[in-house]
């Protein structure tokens, strides 16, 4: 399967450390953050997990449920659970799923579907490009693919950061330029024509060139 921004994100049942789920009803009418690794017991992966449990709070705060994925047991991820909150002074508090068959990881294009066995015996080195984050909206349709290398650690607050955008960018007619942070100016769609602007933006906007027109964020 190769998936797209704009595909729906595949459905699947698996087991995770807080229970056996369906995954769109997991998510439920929200939106939702898929963030996969290659093995238990791993440096990065061990940081990053810890990243996001630190973050629960501002994920909380824009409506989003995270969830991690991994190729390996949940018996391991509930031991790798302790280590985690041992090194980085934050428990995990949102469920991994358990792919000791690799089904998820084969289902969202991360593994070959050729690919056969279980994870055991396999190494990360094996897992590399299950090293993926995925952000669902609540139409179940998935916003934003980002695919890393196993020695680069993922920037979470990067990710908060798209995050904003997209949740803004989905109510209003507007994009967010280059860098740009929460609360900064944002430019109007080229769909959005100088006239309905005006009933948009009745303070006006400012504009570099016709096709770039700058406006607040929109509360």
């Amino acid at each position: 399967m190769s998936l797209r921004i704009g595909s729906e994100a595949p459905d699947f049942t698996a087991e995770t450390t807080e229970g056996s789920i369906n995954f769109h009803e997991w998510l439920g009418d929200g939106w939702g953050l898929l963030f996969s690794h290659p093995k238990d017991f791993t440096p990065v992966c061990t940081t990053e997990l810890g990243s996001v449990a630190k973050l629960k709070p501002e994920f909380d705060k824009r409506g989003i449920k995270a969830i991690g994925l991994s190729v390996d047991s949940v018996a391991d991820h509930l031991a790798w659970s302790k280590d985690i909150e041992e090194t980085q002074g934050a428990a995990v508090n949102y469920p991994m799923i358990g792919d000791e068959d690799l089904a998820v990881a084969k289902l969202y294009g991360m593994l070959p579907a050729e690919t056969s066995g279980s994870a055991e015996g396999r190494t990360a080195a094996d897992n590399l490009t299950v090293r993926n984050v995925y952000v669902i909206g609540p139409d179940k349709q998935i916003k934003l693919m980002l695919t890393y290398p196993m020695a680069t650690g993922r920037n979470f607050d990067e990710i908060l950061r798209v995050i904003d955008s997209l949740q803004l960018t989905a109510n209003h007619q507007v994009a967010t330029p280059a860098n740009w942070k929460h609360g900064e100016e944002v430019i109007i769609v080229p769909a959005v024509t100088d006239e309905a602007a005006k009933e948009k933006y009745p303070d006006g906007w400012r504009a570099d060139k016709p096709y770039l027109r700058y406006v607040p964020q929109p509360k």
